[in-house]
């Protein structure tokens, strides 16, 4: 596991970096394309671009994800991969929730967007950043969280508060459409000219019962739950500029928003990414930032 992280993190970074940089470069050039839905009712195509057979408005939300990552999620990862190249245990930890993070971004994009030609990159980065992801978590020193787990400075129940209702809100807030469509017989809301509702799926089957057993298990003081927050919260995080742009982007799409349909989301990612911001920050700090002296730079007893 050890031996991947010296070369892997580093690969996921550029070739991240060169799938975002191709999805902000070529846009939309054109009027949209309406097209018919096997359900009924039309929806409008981007048309041209590289998300030409996404909507509209999801290939603008796209292209927010794209800047998030080339310009945030990107420079994350390399960071913390050089931390944890000089034997940082706080290093370790950050680089885990980074690419957490892209493992998140590129699951759905394999899975969620319309086919383009990027499609085998976006194979390549979900199975990269798995890999990388899971050996970053091996890596993590069990001694380093048990520390964690029992410095009093950490705000452990606020971080324990959040997790769980970052769950909790997950759940309500993609179960409400989604049993909404099943009792009425109908698609959800939204699926236009996509086959099912990815991003549904991957926050219900993965983000919902990881934040759940996070919150639960930093609620007991097992170092395992703040090692398994890391990944979360820097997801939390980059919510909030991803939401923020998908939203001007959208709208300069020719989305029309209501105004409670622009201030409620920003507001409510805007509160959830201050607060992770803070608790991020809060458990990084309690981390070390070098390794021990009694250890080789990049050598951790494992979790």
């Amino acid at each position: 596991m050890r031996s991947a992280l010296r070369r892997l993190p580093g690969l996921v970074a550029v070739v991240a970096a060169a799938v975002a940089a191709t999805g902000l470069v070529w846009r939309p050039n054109g009027e949209p394309r309406t097209v018919a839905l096997p359900r009924g009712g039309t929806a409008d195509l981007a048309g041209s671009g590289l998300y030409r057979y996404d909507t509209v408005f999801a290939a603008a939300g796209n292209r927010a994800v794209d800047a998030v990552v080339l310009g945030l999620g990107v420079p994350l990862v390399l960071g913390a991969w050089r931390q944890h190249l000089r034997g940082s245990p706080r290093g370790t930890v950050l680089l885990a929730g980074a690419l957490g993070y892209l493992l998140y971004v590129y699951a759905t994009y394999a899975l969620g967007v319309a086919y383009n030609p990027l499609y085998l990159a976006y194979v390549a980065l979900l199975s990269a950043s798995a890999f990388a992801f899971i050996a970053a978590l091996a890596a993590a020193d069990s001694r380093v969280l048990a520390a964690v787990a029992a410095d009093p400075a950490v705000p452990h129940r606020a971080l324990s508060r959040l997790l769980l209702a970052s769950a909790a809100v997950t759940a309500v807030v993609w179960l409400q459409p989604l049993v909404t469509a099943l009792l009425s017989g109908t698609a959800p809301q939204l699926l236009d000219v996509y086959t099912t509702p990815v991003t549904f799926s991957i926050d219900l089957a993965v983000v919902t019962p990881t934040a759940a057993l996070a919150g639960l298990l930093v609620r007991r003081r097992q170092p395992l739950g703040y090692l398994l927050a890391a990944p979360l919260l820097v997801t939390i995080v980059l919510l909030l500029p991803t939401i923020a742009l998908s939203t001007t982007l959208q709208a300069g799409a020719g989305i029309a928003f209501t105004a409670p349909e622009v201030i409620g989301p920003i507001a409510g990612f805007g509160v959830l990414g201050v607060s992770g911001s803070w608790l991020l920050s809060r458990l990084l700090r309690a981390l070390p930032a070098t390794a021990s002296t009694s250890e080789e730079p990049g050598v951790h007893a494992h979790v």
